[in-house]
Parts: C-alpha cells; structure tokens; sequence
C-alpha cells in the first residue's frame, strides 16, 4: 500500500482577503470548491497549476473572530526559480515577516498569520 499527498489546510477568517493573497504572492489558483448546503463552510482547493499538491482555505461561517494560531511550529514551504523577483514581489506587499540569508530563505505572513517559506528551486 502507498499514500500520496493530496492536500494541505488553513482555516481563513475572510476568505476573498486570504483568496487575494494567495494569487498575489504565489500565484495559486481555485482548483475546486465545496460550498455547505445550509452555507454553514466554504472549501477552496488552490494549486499551482504545476504539481497535483492543493492548498485548502476552509472558511466557517460561525467563526466571529480571528484563529489563535499559537507557537505556529509548522509551515508550508513554496520553491521558486527566481528568489529576486519573489522577493521584490513579498516585500512590495508588505508581507515578508522573517529572513534568513545565510540558508538563502525567507518566510512571508498570510493574512490569517499563517507562515509559507520561499526557497530557490534547488
């Protein structure tokens, strides 16, 4: 038996913002979507448009105030051929919340505090 990975999810507190972002910074695109019956959750798949792998924005709509995201011990991590331009492009938005030059990475913030890192394509 083998297992592939399919997905990964965040749960957003405005989902158009965290929609904006995602196409902004990276690029990412709905792949599919899955709206509740009584309206209750909204699922959108985001990929790449490259690999099969998809990020899920779970939105709830009795969520009345921003997730509690903790010591944030995880991380989605993004791989680019041209850390410049990626670069350039998250720090005109404003969204570069940490840098490590020597191991040649920085992390960008979403807007529900959510860190993803960008790596040079190796």
């Amino acid at each position: 038996m083998s297992y592939v990975f399919n997905h990964f999810n965040f749960n957003v507190f405005d989902l158009e913002r965290s929609l904006k972002f995602y196409e902004e910074a990276l690029g990412l695109k709905v792949v599919r979507e899955k709206k509740a019956a009584d309206g209750s959750f909204i699922l959108k798949f985001l990929g790449d448009g490259v690999s099969a792998f998809q990020l899920e924005l779970t939105w709830l709509r009795d969520r009345a105030e921003p997730y509690d995201l903790g010591e944030q011990e995880y991380h989605l991590a993004f791989m680019t051929e041209d850390m410049a331009a990626a670069h350039a492009r998250h720090e005109e938005m404003g969204c570069i919340c940490f840098e490590n030059p020597s191991m040649g990475i920085y992390f960008i913030e979403d807007p529900d505090s959510y860190w993803i890192e960008i790596i040079p394509w190796r």
